[in-house]
């Protein structure tokens, strides 16, 4: 691990949300850095980790989501899952704190209705409740520790629809290699209504969450 690349900001913050979001603009800023070029080929690896983990490969449907500009893509990884005939359920965002499910049917269905929101599908949208139906959930993030504490976006939205997820069933952050923190001593903020997450895929390899020994 990357570890010298990894921001973490110095100040003492006296919020949890101000640390929160000093780490994820300096996160955000060191993603901006990759080019295009790096960015494809670790779409192409975001892939081959993800279809080399067991509950990836063994389920029937699958959560994802489509990601925005500046997170790592996941259109190889929807099209592989496709072609494998996998259900894929895509998050689609309604007013205020709504969240549901629609189902993948391929790329040219995506659109992104409003700047800065994911693209989400067209198909028939579906109720918060809908993610009982997955086997496998692959969450974005922007960082995860050692002790599955993910750090997201900031809109808490995932934080709310992973309540609806089966017992059981293995949440799987996105995130590169340096991106995973040693919580002994840089661990993540984290609030009580953070849900932690279960693996952590990279574009090199994927483990299962809490890690030791970093």
């Amino acid at each position: 691990m990357a570890v010298s690349r990894q921001p973490y900001p110095s100040e003492d913050f006296t919020e949890i949300e101000d640390f929160k979001s000093a780490l994820r603009t300096a996160i955000r800023e060191q993603r901006a850095n990759r080019s295009e070029r790096l960015r494809r080929e670790a779409a192409q690896d975001f892939a081959t980790v993800l279809l080399s983990i067991p509950e990836v490969k063994d389920a029937h449907t699958v959560a994802l989501y489509a990601s925005r500009n500046g997170e790592p893509s996941t259109l190889p990884i929807l099209n592989y899952l496709q072609a494998l005939d996998k259900q894929i359920l895509l998050p689609v965002l309604g007013s205020g704190l709504q969240r549901g499910w629609a189902p993948y049917v391929g790329e040219d269905d995506l659109l992104e209705r409003a700047p800065g929101r994911p693209p989400e599908p067209s198909t028939p949208h579906l109720s918060a409740e809908a993610l009982q139906a997955a086997d496998v959930i692959i969450a974005p993030a922007l960082a995860v520790d050692s002790r599955g504490v993910r750090l997201g976006q900031g809109g808490g939205w995932y934080d709310r629809a992973l309540l609806h997820a089966r017992a059981g069933v293995q949440t799987i952050a996105l995130v590169y290699p340096e991106e995973i923190y040693d919580a002994a001593t840089m661990p993540l903020p984290h609030e009580d209504h953070d849900l932690p997450v279960h693996a952590v895929a990279t574009t090199t390899h994927w483990a299962t969450l809490p890690l030791s020994g970093l």
